[in-house]
């Protein structure tokens, strides 16, 4: 492991770079800017492109066209700027093309509390366009993980063939300090590339894959002939209206995701042997559970904190485990309870919840707080 001193914003630049990211195309906005600016000083150095367009809705086309040249790629906003890329990353997600979308959350709806804190896209991002498709996002927990789960979103986008979103908080994407993260070559063992097709032109059929499998974009410009579209496709990319062809695939679209969702889907569980009390939190809000332990500890009070890292799909498994096994779980969130409902309808269940929107952090002292009137 290396030592570093950084902020959250920068160390996704940095693992983006890391992970082999070689084109940004973007547009400030707070509190995401530092990744673009980051992105900026960094890409040119290693042979990359940014690009700043003229709005959020130009940043991701660029995106999308870099990754369709074969170039890993990344866009970034907070919720205001992905609202407006929604259109394009319906396209991302129909003709499955691998982008990595970073929102540093803030409140809304609309553009809220720019500088304040907030986890206000958690259910927004479950299904940010319209149609249907499976999202992947993820929700990094600490400075490390800015690294580590950003290394991971550009893997999962290039083996699943999908955007995928990296869902920073404010707090998250602003705290500055010393962080561990892996060594450049421990890294390079972990990089995932979205495979290829290498036999003859002529045979090529980018989305004639397995029922559970992602598309086989080849880079444009090197050969291989086929066509990029949102409306329903076949094999070549062509548009149909074929109704078996259509079912297929969007049924392929779930099925690549749902799949793997085991794989997909990390958590981390902290001392729910014997828990009285069960906290489900995630982001910076998971940091102010953790401190809460070490003073309840002292009380005698017994709780388990389970932190969902990737959002969605849900750790539906591992949460129904919990809801049969736990009766007192406290869901705990900056907002008014987005994910509180993924949590109640796969528990089948009412649980307690604790929420704010006012832009402001959830202190430890109110945790413990309301965790002595459980």
């Amino acid at each position: 492991m290396r030592e570093v001193v950084s902020g959250g914003n920068e160390l996704v630049a940095k693992a983006a770079i890391d992970a082999g990211c070689r084109f940004y195309g973007g547009y400030p906005i707070t509190p995401s800017s530092d990744i673009m600016h980051e992105m900026s000083v960094l890409l040119p150095k290693c042979g990359g492109k940014f690009i700043q367009m003229e709005d959020e809705i130009g940043g991701i086309c660029s995106a999308l066209g870099a990754s369709m040249s074969g170039v890993k790629a990344m866009t970034g906003s907070s919720g205001p700027g992905i609202s407006l890329k929604v259109e394009q990353i319906g396209l991302g997600f129909m003709a499955e093309i691998p982008l990595v979308i970073a929102d540093v959350m803030r409140s809304g709806p609309s553009t809220g509390m720019p500088t304040r804190v907030a986890q206000g896209d958690v259910g927004f991002l479950k299904h940010p366009t319209h149609g249907d498709f499976k999202a992947v996002a993820i929700a990094p927990g600490n400075l490390e993980e800015s690294y580590t789960q950003t290394i991971r979103a550009f893997n999962l986008a290039e083996e699943l063939m999908t955007p995928v979103f990296l869902l920073m908080d404010e707090t998250i994407g602003h705290m500055y300090g010393k962080a561990y993260i892996p060594e450049p070559a421990d890294v390079e063992k972990t990089i995932v590339n979205r495979r290829t097709f290498a036999g003859n032109p002529k045979e090529y059929q980018p989305y004639a894959v397995k029922s559970d499998e992602g598309a086989i974009l080849n880079p444009f410009f090197k050969g291989y002939r086929y066509h990029i579209t949102g409306l329903h496709h076949g094999p070549l990319g062509f548009p149909t209206e074929d109704a078996k062809t259509g079912q297929a695939l969007i049924d392929r679209l779930f099925n690549k995701i749902e799949s793997k969702e085991e794989h997909i889907c990390h958590n981390e569980e902290l001392q729910l042997e014997g828990a009285e009390i069960v906290v489900i939190a995630y982001g910076s809000t998971a940091l102010a559970v953790k401190e809460a332990m070490i003073e309840l500890e002292k009380m005698g009070k017994k709780i388990g904190l389970f932190r969902p890292i990737t959002i969605w799909p849900s750790p539906k498994k591992r949460l129904k485990v919990l809801g049969e096994k736990y009766k007192k779980i406290l869901v705990i969130e900056l907002n008014k309870g987005q994910y509180l409902e993924e949590i109640e309808r796969v528990l089948e269940r009412k649980v307690e919840f604790m929420g704010q929107a006012d832009g402001r952090s959830i202190s430890p002292t109110q945790i413990i707080e309301r965790i002595k009137e459980m």
